[in-house]
C-alpha cells in the first residue's frame, strides 16, 4: 500500500521542488539588472566619498572623456565575444590608428585624410584577424589576435621611430577633447551614444547582427541553417578592428598626439567591461546597453579610487577581483540553468 503523505510533508516537498525554480528566477533577475545595480552602487559610493566633487561638471566630463575610447574598444570586443571569440589586439590596433593619424598630421596631410585613416587602419587589421582565423583554420581566436597584438605594436613603433608625435588637426581635437558647442557635454559622449545606438540597431535588427548571435549560440546549428559562418566571423572581427581604429582617433584627439605605448593592456579593460556588462565568454548573449554599463562600472570604479588617491596598482587588483567574481557568476548561472 502506498504511504500516505501528511499535508505538512507534501508542502515541504513542494517547497523543496520550487527552490531550484526560485533560484533560476533570482539568477535571471541578477543577470538582467545586476550591472545597473553596480553602476548605481559605484555612483553612491563615489558621491559619499567625494560629495562636493563627484557630481561636478568637471568630474563627470572627465569620466566620459577618459572612458570614451574604452567604450569603443569594449563595443568592438563585445561583437566578437558574442561569437564566442576574443580579440587581444584591440589595444595595439588603437595605438597604431592613433599613431597613423599623428604621422599623417605631422607630414602635413589634410585633415580629412588624418580623420579617415584610423578607421581604415582598424578595419583592415580587423579583417586580417577574421581572415586569418577562418582561412588559416586557427584553433582559437586567441592565437591569431595575440600575434596581431605584437604585429600592430611593432608597426606602431616602426612608423613613429619609437617616439611620440604631437600636433593633430583642430577637427580631431574637437572630437576627442572639446565640448558640444554651447554646452558642457563632451563631444566624445555624443559620439559614443550615436555609435552605440548604431551598433544596437545592427545587432538587433540587421540580418548579419542576428547571425553573429546565432554563431555564438551554436555555430554548427547556424551553419546548417544557412548562415555563412566564416564570412560573418570576418565581419565581426572587421567591425571590432573598426571600433579600435575609431578609439585611436578619439585618443589622438584627446591627447593631441600619438605615442607608441598607448593602449598597452587596454584590451583587458575592454574584455572586463564586456563581461561585467553581462556578456558571456561562451558566446550568444549580451546587450549593447550592458556593455555601456560595464564601461561605466570600470570608469566609475577607477574614478572613485583616483579621487581617494588609491595607487593605480590597487586599482588593477580591484578590477581583477570584479572580473573573477563576474565570470564565476556566469559559470554558476549556466550550471543552475542546466540543472533546472
Amino acid at each position: 500500500m502506498a504511504e500516505i503523505m501528511s499535508p505538512q510533508a507534501a508542502a515541504d516537498l513542494d517547497d523543496l521542488q520550487d527552490q531550484p525554480k526560485r533560484l533560476v528566477t533570482f539568477m535571471a533577475f541578477i543577470d538582467r539588472w545586476g550591472v545597473l545595480f553596480l553602476v548605481l552602487l559605484m555612483g553612491i559610493l563615489s558621491y559619499l566619498s567625494q560629495p562636493d566633487f563627484f557630481l561636478s561638471e568637471r568630474n563627470l566630463g572627465n569620466i566620459f572623456r577618459q572612458n570614451s575610447f574604452y567604450a569603443l574598444l569594449a563595443l568592438g570586443q563585445f561583437i566578437v565575444i558574442v561569437t564566442a571569440g576574443i580579440d587581444l589586439s584591440v589595444g595595439s590596433v588603437m595605438a597604431l590608428a592613433a599613431m597613423t593619424a599623428a604621422v599623417l598630421a605631422d607630414a602635413g596631410q589634410a585633415w580629412p585624410v588624418v580623420f579617415i585613416a584610423p578607421f581604415l587602419v582598424g578595419l583592415g587589421v580587423g579583417a586580417i584577424n577574421g581572415l586569418g582565423l577562418t582561412k588559416l583554420h586557427m584553433p582559437h581566436p586567441f592565437i591569431m589576435t595575440l600575434g596581431m597584438l605584437f604585429i600592430a605594436r611593432g608597426a606602431t613603433n616602426l612608423i613613429s621611430g619609437g617616439v611620440p608625435i604631437s600636433g593633430l588637426p583642430d577637427q580631431v581635437r574637437f572630437l576627442g577633447a572639446e565640448d558640444i558647442p554651447g554646452t558642457h557635454i563632451p563631444m566624445s559622449l555624443l559620439v559614443i551614444i550615436i555609435t552605440y545606438a548604431a551598433v544596437w540597431l545592427f545587432l538587433q535588427h540587421g540580418r548579419s547582427g542576428r547571425h553573429i548571435y546565432a554563431i555564438g549560440g551554436n555555430p554548427q546549428a547556424a551553419r546548417v541553417s544557412g548562415v555563412r559562418v566564416d564570412a560573418t566571423l570576418v565581419l565581426a572581427y572587421a567591425l571590432c578592428g573598426l571600433m579600435a581604429g575609431f578609439a585611436g582617433l578619439l585618443l589622438a584627439g584627446r591627447t593631441n598626439s600619438g605615442f607608441p605605448a598607448a593602449g598597452t593592456g587596454d584590451e583587458l579593460y575592454a574584455i572586463a567591461a564586456v563581461i561585467i556588462g553581462g556578456a558571456s565568454f561562451f558566446g550568444g548573449r549580451g546587450t549593447v546597453l550592458g556593455v555601456f554599463a560595464g564601461v561605466l562600472v570600470i570608469g566609475m570604479l577607477r574614478n572613485l579610487l583616483n579621487l581617494n588617491q588609491v595607487p593605480s596598482f590597487w586599482q588593477q587588483v580591484a578590477i581583477g577581483v570584479v572580473i573573477i567574481a563576474v565570470v564565476a557568476f556566469d559559470v554558476f548561472r549556466r550550471r543552475i540553468a542546466a540543472s533546472a
